[in-house]
């Protein structure tokens, strides 16, 4: 398949030099460090229609969004990369735009992070818009090196004993390379089933299929700014419907994560960077 930035010319050169002189001076300033304080970890707990014996109270850590390069600095994630190990999740899940405009400056960096997730279970991806207009074949290889595998409209079934867990991914949605019914006929017929979207406002399409109990995605950033009474400030394609947090889309579960950076937009209100840690439970009578 060829490479989306190349076939689009979506390079935004003016972008990444404002890019890269923002982080430039951040760094010379000592506003790039790492801050624990910066950073929440949100817990919730999620019923999985089938979940086995075996898979319930599994931990899965969702990370997302980290732009790496503007706001979210390579010092800022290997704290983040720390925090989310000391977490202990069995799973971990990454839902896209891992960069922003800057894949030749901020590739080892990203490597060097991600290369320490560590779970037990694995370390699963999906890639974003922004990684595709950097350039989706290089992220895709820095993945692999990383020993994160992406699920590129595919899906991989994780077993404890005779319990299964089927983990689906759908490619970026934004720039037209999902292959929804391609993940549905990889899916088995049983067996629960997560899926990772990176933007949001697929759990309509998602929830209709009927096979999945929860959908993790991003895209959005939470808005950056949530006004109280009002919620994001602003929303953008493909995350208008589901901008923030936890909502019940049919029988599914869709949890949109606010994500670790900012693009553009070096600013967050009531908004904090997140990991998300989800607790996957059965159903009472299952468990």
């Amino acid at each position: 398949m060829a490479d989306v930035a190349a076939s689009t010319g979506r390079e935004f050169p003016w972008r990444r030099r404002l890019q890269l002189w923002r982080a430039e001076r951040a760094h010379r300033l000592g506003r790039d460090r790492f801050r624990p304080e910066d950073f929440a970890v949100f817990h919730l707990e999620v019923e999985i229609p089938g979940l086995g014996r075996a898979w319930d109270g599994c931990q899965l850590a969702h990370l997302t969004d980290t732009h790496l390069g503007q706001w979210l600095s390579p010092a800022r994630l290997e704290g983040v990369v720390d925090l989310t190990n000391r977490l202990g999740a069995d799973l971990i899940a990454l839902t896209g735009d891992y960069l922003s405009y800057d894949l030749d400056g901020s590739a080892r960096d990203l490597e060097r992070s991600f290369g320490r997730l560590h779970a037990e279970d694995g370390v699963f991806a999906v890639l974003g818009n922004h990684d595709h207009w950097v350039g989706a074949e290089r992220v895709r290889m820095l993945l692999e090196r990383c020993g994160v595998r992406e699920l590129r409209n595919d899906v991989v079934s994780l077993r404890r004993g005779s319990d299964v867990l089927h983990l689906a991914g759908i490619d970026d949605v934004m720039v037209h390379q999902d292959r929804f019914g391609q993940v549905l006929q990889r899916l088995p017929a049983d067996g629960p089933a997560l899926l990772l979207a990176h933007e949001p406002d697929f759990a309509d399409t998602a929830a209709r299929a009927g096979r999945f109990g929860l959908q993790l995605s991003g895209h959005s950033h939470g808005g950056q700014v949530v006004l109280p009474g009002f919620g994001p400030l602003v929303r953008g394609p493909h995350c208008w419907k589901y901008p923030l947090g936890r909502y019940q889309v049919g029988r599914m579960t869709l949890y949109t994560n606010r994500g670790l950076g900012s693009n553009m937009w070096w600013i967050r209100v009531n908004c904090p960077p997140e990991i998300a840690l989800v607790r996957l439970r059965a159903p009472q009578k299952e468990a």
